[in-house]
């Protein structure tokens, strides 16, 4: 088989792609045999390898070596020597690469081409496999060919590569003498020792319509899936489901087995591919393939201890979307695949090998799918229901067709553009809506929860005239200024005087580090008039006073990592405690700016979109795009039980559960979009304990009630359908009760007892469900 065909396509195609494989675990050694005493040196403890482009050159790669740090060892750039982070070696024929084995690992061997002529780098791949040890080998010989003739190598075989690979010149002398037809033997030999390390690699397209079943009856002709030759990593009895949006429950399409295949690489290039495919075995269908979805952070994945299943959404190609249920027969096979899936979903979001994780951090990924059965005997109407169970979606429930009462939009502020923002206010009884270049204020209107439009803060400008979009806000100095971000100016911030309704000042904040998100000093010093704000970039996080001459980055009051943490959200407690959110799903928890985090919470893998905190500091609810992630900071075992994490580090075996807050799949079949939450919020006033938390997606708010949430009751929430796309929502300061919600095209206050139930009636309410014919007769 010509293994560029089918491997190297999404490898070597994407010229923009600066990495080509990359190895993530190894170690690097210096090896001089003539040396006695130091033959062997350590260079790089913990390292990853890697395939990069040259950008400025064409056909030509580097090696690369790179030194990894462990959690905890970043240190401030201006503390640490970075001298000797990484060895870069130009790929070329004179590297005289090969590979080996050590101990029993894989290795990479080159010549150290600034030392002796028996002086080699030796990188061991500590725990990679035999595929990916040949398909990184196959790489280095593809930059070989492309460095030596200049020319893409998309339609080489595998014998176009054999001059590439290493011989002794031993080798070489005997190998001049033999003859042709010898020659071109050994060649097919090792063409074909490689390509048998690399059958498994080979990457399937995902399957056509065409490809895929159309429908779970036997009297259908099922094609043959192209999987049937890929590893089963598990493979457990299980039933599925679907969900019957007319019927309103799971409806059983056959009896079977659930299996999830693919093989993962340590390369990021190629990619992790993972699914899961449902087989029937019933009496006359034994072996068929029904079902295969791709598993990935759309599925809405939800698991259920109570009655062993798994449920997840998918869209199907009419744009319909479904909700699809394994359940397992025994506890046993719903535990192991539990974990597999958990482990494939891990390495599809992180794009490295499970095993290169912490215990600690493998734990916490595999509680985080935990439920949590606790039951209050005395609370009848949060009690469990299984998730084969029909709802009650009768629509006995008299629908509320009250949306809200809506703030009236003045002509120039109802048209082009759409509602991007929201800011409901701490003083003043006001809330702002960024619409483009302008800001509507809207004006609660006490006890009938209304909002009224009050004015427009229109053609917003920087004090030099320049005029821009806000696209990020936030309100300062007791509702007197608003903070704006401009993307323009990525090092500064904009301060609005509200009074005056113009840009007042810029406030630089450093001539390098950029500024991406901010927080009030403490929960609510919005309602004071406290100056300073924290702020955060890519990987700083720090303390901005726009009273300082100059860049208003307070010098002292900083904590800067030389790796690539990817920051993308910050809270603070009531307190002035800090939690900092980044784009890989890890939380850490500081007790003040400056110093190292306290705790660092693993990566789940989904970016975390926003992070809200309770006063106390006990709880943070941090938003991904499909679940919302619960925490409880107060650490339970060891010598500092009793303490929040933010003071104290968790032990290393005994991390908090991190408690997936999400919608039910067979809720989500309803909706005609995918799950996409905009950050949640708790309620929030000052000596008020936090008893809700909201957020939204699509056209719908949806609401917890915490109280229920902290006894464990994580999917009992409340709903309210919109005709419109639901930009942002958060409760009114001091009330858990109001809700003031902006809509792409209108601004109103939603009262928390017209959020209903979910059921049919009240996730579609007015709309017809698509037939069962229409969901099942299509791809699976």
């Amino acid at each position: 088989m010509n293994i560029f065909k089918s491997l190297m396509g999404k490898v070597w195609h994407d010229a923009n792609a600066a990495e080509v494989v990359k190895i993530s675990t190894g170690q690097l050694h210096l090896v001089r045999p003539g040396n006695i005493r130091t033959s062997r040196e350590c260079i790089y403890n913990d390292a990853m390898i890697t395939i990069r482009r040259v950008p400025s050159v064409d056909h030509n790669f580097q090696l690369v070596v790179t030194r990894v740090y462990e959690e905890g060892d970043q240190e401030l750039l201006e503390d640490e020597d970075e001298t000797d982070e990484e060895r870069v070696f130009l790929i070329g024929e004179e590297l005289e690469f090969r590979t080996g084995q050590t101990e029993g690992e894989p290795t990479f061997v080159w010549r150290d081409m600034e030392g002796g002529v028996d002086e080699f780098f030796e990188f061991v791949a500590i725990g990679t496999n035999e595929p990916t040890q040949a398909f990184f080998e196959t790489c280095m010989y593809r930059a070989m060919y492309e460095r030596k003739y200049k020319m893409a190598a998309d339609h080489l075989s595998d014998t176009n590569l054999q001059e590439f690979i290493y011989k002794p010149p031993e080798q070489k002398k005997r190998r001049s003498k033999q003859s042709s037809s010898r020659k071109k033997t050994s060649e097919s030999d090792a063409t074909a020792s490689i390509t048998s390390k690399m059958q498994y690699l080979a990457v399937s397209p995902e399957p056509s319509s065409s490809q895929t079943s159309t429908t779970a009856s036997s009297s259908i002709e099922t094609p043959t899936s192209p999987f049937d030759s890929y590893p089963n990593l598990v493979d457990e009895e299980a039933e599925l489901h679907l969900w019957d949006r007319e019927k309103e429950y799971f409806v059983k399409q056959t009896d079977g087995r659930a299996t999830i295949v693919g093989l993962p690489t340590n390369s990021k290039a190629n990619g992790y591919d993972y699914w899961i495919i449902a087989r029937s075995t019933e009496e006359d269908d034994r072996g068929r393939v029904v079902l295969w979805h791709k598993i990935d952070p759309d599925m809405n994945q939800r698991w259920s201890t109570k009655v062993w299943s798994l449920t997840w959404n998918r869209m199907n190609d009419k744009g319909i979307q479904t909700s699809w249920c394994f359940r397992f027969l025994v506890q046993e096979s719903y535990a192991i695949f539990q974990e597999q899936f958990t482990r494939a979903l891990w390495e599809t979001l992180h794009q490295v090998p499970w095993s290169t994780s912490k215990p600690d951090e493998q734990a916490y990924a595999l509680r985080s799918n935990e439920d949590v059965e606790m039951f209050d005997v005395e609370d009848d109407e949060v009690e469990e229901e299984a998730v084969l169970d029909e709802l009650d979606a009768t629509g006995s429930e008299e629908e509320d067709e009250d949306q809200g009462e809506e703030g009236e939009l003045p002509e120039a502020f109802s048209k082009g553009d759409k509602n991007s923002q929201l800011a409901v206010g701490f003083k003043g009884d006001r809330s702002y809506v960024v619409r483009g270049n302008n800001i509507g204020v809207f004006r609660h209107s006490g006890d009938q929860d209304q909002v009224k439009y009050y004015a427009t803060i229109g053609n917003i400008a920087s004090p030099k005239g320049k005029k821009f979009n806000p696209k990020k806000v936030m309100l300062h100095d007791s509702d007197t200024k608003m903070i704006l971000f401009d993307d323009a100016a990525p090092n500064s911030l904009f301060a609005l005087d509200i009074e005056r309704g113009k840009v007042v000042e810029e406030w630089k904040v450093d001539d390098y580090v950029p500024v991406n998100h901010v927080a009030p000093k403490d929960k609510y010093a919005q309602t004071t008039g406290e100056q300073t704000v924290v702020g955060i970039s890519g990987n700083a996080l720090y303390r901005i006073d726009p009273r300082l001459s100059g860049n208003k980055m307070v010098q002292n009051e900083m904590k800067q990592y030389a790796t690539k943490t990817k920051f993308s959200a910050v809270t603070t407690t009531s307190s002035g405690k800090l939690a900092v959110a980044g784009d890989k799903g890890d939380i850490r928890l500081y007790d003040s700016i400056g110093k190292n985090a306290k705790t660092a919470l693993p990566a789940l893998g989904d970016p975390i979109l926003g992070i809200d905190v309770s006063g106390d500091g006990r709880w943070i609810v941090s938003t991904t795009k499909t679940y919302l992630l619960l925490i409880d900071t107060m650490i339970g075992d060891g010598k500092y039980a009793g303490s929040l994490g933010f003071d104290r580090a968790f032990p290393a075996d005994a991390k908090p559960i991190p408690r997936r807050l999400q919608l039910r799949a067979e809720h989500v079949a309803y909706m005609n979009h995918s799950v996409s939450f905009t950050p949640a919020r708790f309620n929030m006033g000052e000596n008020q304990e936090e008893n809700a938390i909201v957020t939204s997606t699509g056209e719908y708010v949806v609401a917890w009630d915490f109280n229920k949430v902290k006894k464990g009751y994580l999917d009992k929430y409340h709903i309210k359908k919109y005709e419109d796309r639901v930009v942002q929502d958060n409760f009114k300061f001091g009330d858990d009760k109001e809700i003031i919600v902006a809509l792409q095209n209108n601004v109103l206050a939603l009262n928390k007892k017209q959020l209903k139930r979910p059921t049919r009636a009240s996730l579609a309410p007015g709309h017809l469900v698509p037939s069962h014919s229409d969901i099942v007769n299509s791809p699976w």
